[in-house]
């Protein structure tokens, strides 16, 4: 399987690896088939994302998915942050082999699900999205 060295290098130096002690938005997500768990922590102040961590149990593309999507969204406003998809995550990385782009479906789900979290804490209303089940379902041939 080939990939780009942009995936190498947020695998070997993955960026905002960690967790918040004071996150006010916590994602996780996890994919039983793969063994891949996403987590993200938020730190949003004033609608922007001012800080952002997250600790990924998975595959390299995973951790390269996880980390790239954080890296697009710190200083972003809680808006941009949400329109972030797993193709601009797979672009940004220089592409993902077909049967690792569920990893970056993983990383945006996981941010959706933090600012989720983050706005139900701030007593708003949570926003709609479409879970990607399909996607998971393709790579894994059922």
């Amino acid at each position: 399987m080939m990939y780009s060295d942009k995936v190498m290098e947020h695998f070997r130096n993955p960026r905002n690896v960690g967790e918040i002690a004071d996150a006010n938005g916590i994602g996780e997500v996890g994919n039983a088939k793969c063994g891949d768990i996403m987590k993200i922590y938020l730190k949003v102040e004033n609608n922007v994302i001012q800080d952002v961590r997250f600790k990924t149990f998975g595959c390299g593309s995973a951790i390269a998915s996880s980390s790239m999507a954080t890296e697009l969204i710190k200083g972003k406003t809680l808006e941009e942050a949400w329109t972030l998809t797993n193709k601009a995550v797979a672009e940004a990385l220089d592409g993902l082999p077909p049967v690792k782009m569920h990893c970056s479906v993983l990383a945006e789900e996981a941010i959706h699900k933090a600012i989720n979290d983050y706005r139900v804490s701030q007593g708003l209303e949570p926003w709609d999205y479409k879970e990607h089940d399909d996607i998971h379902a393709e790579v894994h041939g059922e």
